[in-house]
């Protein structure tokens, strides 16, 4: 099966990116009191996500802005304003305008970055059996109570400070009898080296979240962990599957190797 990336399948790809981040922080809003401060707001085509005690972009952050919704810009604004939260809108090249881009300017955003969103089309009548090419490594579900080793490999992964741990491993086990997600632990010589994770919804699998640790890079680890989900992904019938990664990035890279495209790049616009 092939696809040409066009404004539908854009869409596409965006509404199922969204889709994953509101069922990871509806789950983590449910936590009693809600201690991280969650919020949810639709803007017209937007989506506004905030994090109040989980600062970073990425899940503090607009998705979904479209051409035609300049007038919900000021409200956005004030969304986050009201949270003291900066503002960071993700623009598809599919849904953005001039008219659109000017208005971001002279509200007082310039265009920061860029990030990527790679799809690839899965069929059933792929070949899926590709453990054999690295006997060291084994990839399977992680088990509820591993969330503490995931916890571990994550923060140590994307070099956070150890006390972020318990957050990471109550924010993440919370979504772990949610039948869209599902968690993996990878292991080099029986030693836990990487972590994945896959949220599949309407037959698209989306590689949501992985890592390794230092002591394990460049050893295949994520590749494996790649390879090994788009492998459920069509055992799940899934038609599609999709990842986002920095452009240019090792993660970006890995992704590539296993067979996914680049549909576009997104301009990260933040204030000036």
């Amino acid at each position: 099966m092939s696809l040409v990336v066009n404004k539908g399948f854009a869409e596409r790809l965006e509404i199922s990116e969204i889709d994953t981040l509101s069922s990871r922080l509806t789950e983590m809003g449910k936590i009693d009191g809600n201690p991280m401060k969650v919020h949810i707001q639709k803007f017209g085509n937007a989506t506004a996500f905030s994090v109040k005690n989980i600062p970073g972009s990425s899940f503090n952050t607009v998705k979904g802005l479209k051409e035609g919704d300049q007038k919900q810009i000021g409200k956005i604004i004030d969304f986050y304003k009201q949270k003291e939260i900066p503002v960071r809108f993700e623009l598809t090249p599919a849904h953005t305008s001039p008219e659109l881009l000017t208005h971001l300017s002279e509200t007082g955003f310039y265009h920061n970055d860029f990030h990527t969103t790679l799809y690839a089309p899965l069929s059933n009548e792929e070949e899926t059996s590709y453990e054999v090419n690295e006997q060291k490594i084994l990839v399977r579900k992680l088990k509820l109570n591993e969330f503490d080793t995931f916890a571990k490999i994550y923060t140590k992964g994307f070099e956070m400070p150890a006390f972020l741990k318990i957050g990471i491993a109550q924010n993440n086990e919370i979504l772990y009898n949610i039948k869209n997600w599902t968690f993996y632990l990878a292991s080099y010589e029986n030693e836990p080296a990487g972590i994945g994770v896959l949220f599949i919804k309407n037959q698209i699998a989306t590689l949501a979240a992985a890592a390794t640790l230092p002591t394990f890079r460049n050893k295949g680890i994520q590749s494996a962990l790649i390879k090994h989900r788009i492998n459920q992904a069509i055992l799940q019938n899934c038609d599609l599957i999709i990842g986002q990664a920095k452009f240019g990035s090792v993660s970006q890279n890995n992704m590539e190797r296993a067979g996914l495209s680049i549909a576009y790049t997104k301009a990260i616009w933040v204030e000036k």
